[in-house]
């Protein structure tokens, strides 16, 4: 999405502004896209990204990364949607999304969503999120990923949770399939992240420092070990605490291991993954505080990329 800033804008700031401009978005969907670097501040050809206390300069411009469907209609309540739950307390719920079902609905009025069945169930969400689409949800996951997701029924939970998240308190790990030739044993992967200047779908890993210059990414990190093989695949276990959008997809494309199915990041298309990648969010532990005690909720690995490996 684009906004180019007018005399009328002047000297505003930009995540008031971004609230005014971009319906439904709210002061935390605002504040969630400066944080995870998703706004940009362009003049003449260059760009840089923006900070929430940047005011607004007449004759720029403000390039945002949104996410499929952000903006618009608040999300409505679906009882027909799929919802497994893993864990239910007064101030939270763990669910365990099946690849396939978007996580927030991407168009007004949509159904079938994660959101839209978390709000059918404990409608007290509403008014708790990042946005009216995202009613309850501390993070979400791509529609082709499957695994956990942490939704809060309070909003002192939300503040607490999202807090935790950003902060990398929440420890997050995730279960990958991918080519198993030349894959270390362990290893980190740490290259920053860039919306991608020509396709909105995918992030830019900024291998190039010339990239790191010209797009000023945000720092990103990917922790993994290798768990087995089998024939010439490898079951891979990350960890992103601070995980952004499509942090493991472009992380392991870019070091040549792409995600079993991930058509989108160059991997091969596999019989039984059609409409998925191998990427699976399996594991979910808080150490607790004074707001929300301690657990953990671990989900098995789905039979689609289980048979990957048998």
């Amino acid at each position: 999405m684009r906004i180019p800033l007018t005399d009328a804008d002047a000297g505003a700031r930009l995540d008031k502004l971004l609230v005014q401009k971009v319906p439904g978005l709210g002061r935390a969907g605002a504040k969630r896209l400066f944080a995870e670097g998703r706004v940009r501040i362009v003049a003449g050809a260059r760009g840089r990204r923006a900070a929430k206390g940047d005011v607004a300069e007449p004759g720029t411009l403000v390039e945002i990364e949104l996410d499929d469907g952000a903006g618009g209609s608040a999300a409505a309540p679906d009882p027909e949607a799929p919802l497994e739950i893993l864990l239910e307390t007064p101030a939270l719920v763990v669910a365990d999304k099946p690849a396939g079902q978007p996580t927030a609905p991407l168009a007004p009025g949509e159904r079938g969503t994660l959101a839209n069945a978390l709000l059918a169930r404990y409608p007290e969400m509403e008014g708790i999120g990042f946005s009216p689409r995202e009613p309850g949800l501390c993070h979400r996951l791509d529609t082709g990923t499957s695994g956990l997701v942490l939704a809060a029924r309070t909003r002192e939970a939300f503040q607490t949770l999202t807090r935790g998240l950003k902060e990398g308190r929440i420890d997050k790990r995730y279960l990958v399939v991918c080519a198993a030739l030349d894959l270390p044993e362990a290893g980190t992967i740490d290259i920053p992240l860039a919306p991608h200047p020509k396709d909105r779908r995918r992030v830019l890993a900024c291998v190039h420092p010339r990239d790191v210059a010209r797009l000023s990414p945000r720092p990103a990190s990917t922790a993994y070990e290798k768990l087995r093989e089998h024939g010439p695949w490898a079951l891979v276990e990350a960890r992103a605490p601070k995980a952004a959008r499509h942090q493991i997809r472009a992380h392991f494309a870019a070091i040549d291991h792409p995600l079993a199915g991930d058509l989108l990041y160059g991997g091969e298309p596999v019989p039984g993954l059609e409409g998925r990648q191998a990427l699976h969010a399996h594991l979910i532990v808080w150490k607790g505080d004074a707001v929300i005690p301690a657990f953990t909720v671990d989900s098995p690995l789905p039979e689609s990329m289980a048979k990957l490996l048998e």
